[in-house]
């Protein structure tokens, strides 16, 4: 027992301190939100306002490209149909100009030979044989005229523009011989034209001679028309230049000069104007129907357009009858620089027709 008391009383005996042990403090994600960080009611309405001007934009982007999907799908619309115009013409033209060479040989023959009978035949009792050999040298003269139309109408164009004085090309269309007989009756009781050029249109750049041809044939047409025009209207044609504008897509057109007609004939029905420019329709009893053809073949390839209207719904004063026909010539070569430039056979695509 003693011995034992004295181990007790003798050995080191070691008391453990209490220890701290130390408690990590609250993660700040689990902290409660203090009110500094909450979202307020401006908050939401600054998000909301923001969103609701992207969507602005975006609509407004939306629209924009619909309408240029819009434009381009008419665009491409009008360029396939011209473009089938084309391919239907040009199988047209190389037809008609293949038929026409082989009738042009012999009608040759058959002229000649008619004004060999009338020479014959002059100074003999034979009056009416020899009226008969006129009158089919006549007819073979229209017939040489017709397939005339149909080579023009069906031949390569070579264009070569420039800028000539629209006064002369007036004056040259009007006074042509190539109406001295055909309407030198009507022309007894004085000038059956007035020529205008307005300011801004002193000069027109296009090929003369085609310019000429082009409107040679307007020329001719509104002659005719006031010849059966109402009774009382002027026989007097107006032809005349102007400054104008020039379509080269539906949102687009470039500056340019329009040479026209004026007649005060009887006008035309909407489904004839619709037609009027399509090759071998006419509505008069003689003629080839190309005329009007080979004006829009020349104008399209001037990069121009053809515009036609009756003068009761373009504010004629009086309500005056009659037609007014517009070859609109650029200023300036479209999509390219001036000088000599070809166009193929025949329905070369133009950039506008209104009609």
């Amino acid at each position: 027992m003693g011995d034992a008391a004295e181990m007790m009383v003798g050995s080191a005996v070691e008391v453990t301190a209490p220890v701290a042990v130390p408690v990590a403090a609250p993660d700040a994600r689990d902290a409660i939100d203090t009110p500094s960080s909450a979202v307020t009611a401006g908050d939401l309405a600054e998000l909301m306002s923001s969103f609701n001007e992207v969507t602005r934009r975006l609509e407004a982007t939306h629209t924009v490209l619909r309408g240029e999907v819009s434009r381009l799908t008419q665009e491409l619309g009008e360029a396939n149909a011209r473009l089938r115009r084309s391919e239907r013409l040009a199988e047209l033209g190389q037809m008609a100009a293949g038929i026409a060479h082989e009738i042009r040989n012999p009608l040759g023959s058959i002229s000649l030979y008619s004004e060999m009978l009338t020479e014959d035949l002059r100074g003999l009792e034979a009056e009416e044989s020899a009226e008969t050999a006129r009158k089919i040298g006549s007819s073979v003269r229209r017939l040489d005229a017709i397939v005339r139309d149909v080579l023009d109408f069906a031949r390569d164009l070579v264009i070569r523009p420039e800028a000539i004085d629209a006064g002369d090309l007036l004056a040259a269309a009007v006074e042509s011989p190539r109406f001295d007989q055909q309407f030198s009756a009507h022309n007894s009781a004085g000038p059956d034209a007035a020529i205008t050029v307005e300011p801004g249109a002193e000069s027109v750049y296009c090929d003369s001679s085609l310019g000429l041809q082009a409107l040679l044939n307007i020329v001719e047409n509104a002659r005719q028309a006031n010849l059966s025009g109402p009774a009382g209207a002027s026989s007097v044609i107006e032809v005349f230049a102007k400054p104008c504008r020039v379509r080269t897509s539906p949102d687009e057109s470039v500056p340019g000069v329009a040479v026209g007609v004026r007649d005060r004939g009887p006008g035309i029905e909407p489904g004839v104007i619709e037609r009027m420019f399509n090759p071998f329709f006419t509505t008069r009893e003689t003629g080839t129907g190309l005329g009007l053809a080979i004006v829009h073949r020349i104008v399209d390839a001037h990069d121009g357009s053809v515009v036609v209207r009756n003068n009761t719904e373009s504010g004629e004063p009086d309500g005056r009858s009659g037609v007014t026909v517009e070859l609109r010539f650029p200023s300036v070569r479209v999509g390219g620089s001036a000088g000599e430039f070809s166009v193929g056979s025949v329905g070369d695509p133009g950039t506008e027709r209104q009609a």
